[in-house]
């Protein structure tokens, strides 16, 4: 995060520099989802995701700077369970919610940003990831709606191999991604009569991942969602609903134990992770 927070600053100093108008900007906000999805995959039931970031825009909003954090704070988490340990790794233990650090510089169009993920993953706690994006809509207008973001992990629980051995695994010891990417190509048509947004996007997996379940270049998510927005004299209020399907988990065998990017686990509720096919939600949220 202090690479892309130096960027910041010193895309700060050469915007003052060349005298252009600079203006303090934020944003706040919380939505409340029945389900945590996150690149397509079910990582929660109910959940209550606050955000709030601060920076500033220069040059009409063609350059935008923000900092400042993401959280996610699901049912489950506010459950005890002993479990007959005690070990510090336990994430039955203690009450722990996600909390994500995030940070970007965005310059006519192009971004380039930095997020820190901090959660309890029975040891991997912590997962560190670096992305660039474009959106189009800065060359070809607002109509556009296309845009494509590239998210390679760099740090934390993400930086070493994978690992393969299916002992290992089947005893618990903990996989580790090696600079696991996701591209991201969106696109997002809005009916500013009507305040709805129409969105769809693919996530792309471009070589071996375990956090995205694939051994190769792979399809790990197809997503629809729909968006209705009031807008309010200080407040901005959204509704919206998202369906996802993972075309490369319906290539999977979910009775094959052995391998290690195809872990299945049955139970309902927050167990229920790992190459899920078809996940969706709902949410509302609140802007300031």
């Amino acid at each position: 995060m202090k690479k892309v927070l130096v960027l910041g600053a010193a895309l700060m100093a050469v915007v003052l520099s060349a005298k252009a108008e600079v203006e303090f900007a934020y944003e706040a906000g919380a939505d409340l989802v029945s389900a945590y999805l996150w690149r397509g995959q079910y990582n929660g039931g109910l959940s209550f995701q606050p955000e709030g970031l601060v920076g500033f825009d220069a040059n009409d909003g063609d350059i935008e700077f923000r900092a400042g954090v993401w959280a996610n704070i699901g049912a489950s988490d506010w459950k005890f369970k002993t479990n007959g340990t005690n070990l510090p790794f336990d994430c039955n233990t203690k009450f722990m919610p996600e909390v994500d650090f995030i940070a970007s510089v965005t310059a006519y169009g192009a971004s380039l940003g930095y997020n820190a993920y901090y959660y309890c993953n029975d040891g991997s706690d912590h997962t560190s990831e670096l992305w660039v994006g474009y959106n189009f809509s800065h060359a070809f207008g607002e109509n556009a709606g296309a845009y494509i973001n590239w998210y390679t992990t760099v740090g934390g629980g993400g930086d070493l191999k994978a690992e393969t051995d299916a002992k290992k695994l089947l005893a618990g010891q903990l996989e580790r991604q090696a600079f696991s990417t996701y591209i991201e190509l969106g696109y997002d048509y809005t009916f500013e009569d009507l305040g709805l947004t129409l969105g769809a996007q693919v996530g792309l997996s471009p070589w071996e991942s375990p956090i995205y379940g694939n051994e190769k270049f792979a399809c790990t998510n197809l997503s629809l969602k729909i968006n209705k927005e009031w807008e309010f004299e200080h407040v901005t209020l959204d509704l919206y609903a998202q369906g996802s399907l993972n075309p490369d988990g319906l290539q999977t065998d979910k009775n094959d134990l052995l391998n290690p990017y195809n872990v299945y686990i049955d139970k309902a509720g927050d167990d229920k992770l790992y190459n899920q096919k078809l996940n969706g939600c709902i949410g509302i949220g609140v802007w300031f």
